[in-house]
């Protein structure tokens, strides 16, 4: 009869506790890497850290990765002026020296503007976002324009209780976005909104712009910006709520209401056709 074998863990002995380092890094992602996916930033930033020689901690598994947590990825072609990552690391490291090295290696369109140490880990969750769309180019001497009586039109849109979008994914529905929009203004230079970003989803930026008329200005390449994002582990104990904003489901249409339509050829574009070439081959 065969004997089985069985393994018995020595008395006395205990997994050893993995001791990380948590910093917060602020950066800036613009230029062409605007056009880089959330995805293959995760790639970028995995080379980046290997090049500065900075000693990130990895997730365990068969498959190990960066320990990184980022407060919101960016939608395609929005830059990002003020975004926020939390970074594990294996070991302490000062991060003037966190942020030297990545800076150093960091590609055109990535600039590192900030890196403080956390106590802990935090959650990463946001509250609100800020956004821009530049308008001096758009400008015209017509009141007519394309521009004319646009803060007329922000005003209507903020005392609307619903507007509604179009979204093909997961599958064809219209949807309010307007409990979403919290902050809405107009001037010479630009357009500057707030959005709610709460468990159950949020408008997109993009929306927005569309539902004042001003989609030939992103057709023309105005570039719309995250100017920053607003964290709730950093607000005061007394502003880490959020408005009790129903989930969007599919609303029904009545027929005087004016629908932003969805774009389902630029999105199937932008699904097939890499915007950059090789975004992690960058020289350093």
């Amino acid at each position: 009869m065969a004997v089985e074998s069985v393994q018995v863990k020595p008395p006395g002995e205990s997994p050893i506790p993995r001791q990380q380092y948590w910093c917060r890094l602020q950066f800036r992602k613009a230029g062409n890497l605007r056009l880089v996916s959330h995805i293959d930033l995760l790639h970028v930033f995995e080379r980046l850290m290997r090049r500065a020689a900075i000693p990130f901690a990895s997730t365990q598994g068969f498959h190990p990765k960066p320990c990184l947590a980022f407060a919101q990825a960016l939608a395609l072609g929005v830059a990002g002026l003020n975004e926020v990552v939390d970074l594990a690391l294996r070991e302490p490291l000062p991060t003037a020296e966190v942020l030297a090295r990545l800076n150093r290696h960091a590609p055109p369109g990535l600039e590192f503007l900030a890196c403080r140490a956390l106590e802990r880990k935090s959650s990463v969750q946001l509250r609100r976002a800020f956004y821009r769309l530049p308008l001096e180019a758009a400008e015209s001497p017509e009141p007519t324009g394309l521009l004319g009586g646009l803060a007329a039109r922000c005003a209507e849109l903020m005392s609307r209780d619903r507007c509604l979008v179009e979204r093909l994914r997961p599958q064809r529905r219209f949807v309010n976005v307007r409990p979403y929009l919290h902050e809405l203004e107009a001037s010479h230079e630009a357009l500057t909104f707030a959005l709610w970003i709460t468990p159950d989803g949020a408008a997109r930026p993009d929306e927005i712009v569309k539902a004042l008329g001003l989609a030939p200005l992103l057709d023309a390449g105005a570039v719309l910006e995250r100017t920053r994002v607003e964290l709730m582990d950093e607000l005061p104990a007394d502003q880490r709520w959020l408005p009790a904003i129903p989930r969007l489901v599919d609303a029904a249409i009545t027929p005087e209401e004016m629908i932003v339509p969805a774009t389902a050829e630029m999105q199937s574009r932008a699904e097939q056709e890499a915007l950059i070439e090789s975004p992690m081959s960058y020289e350093t």
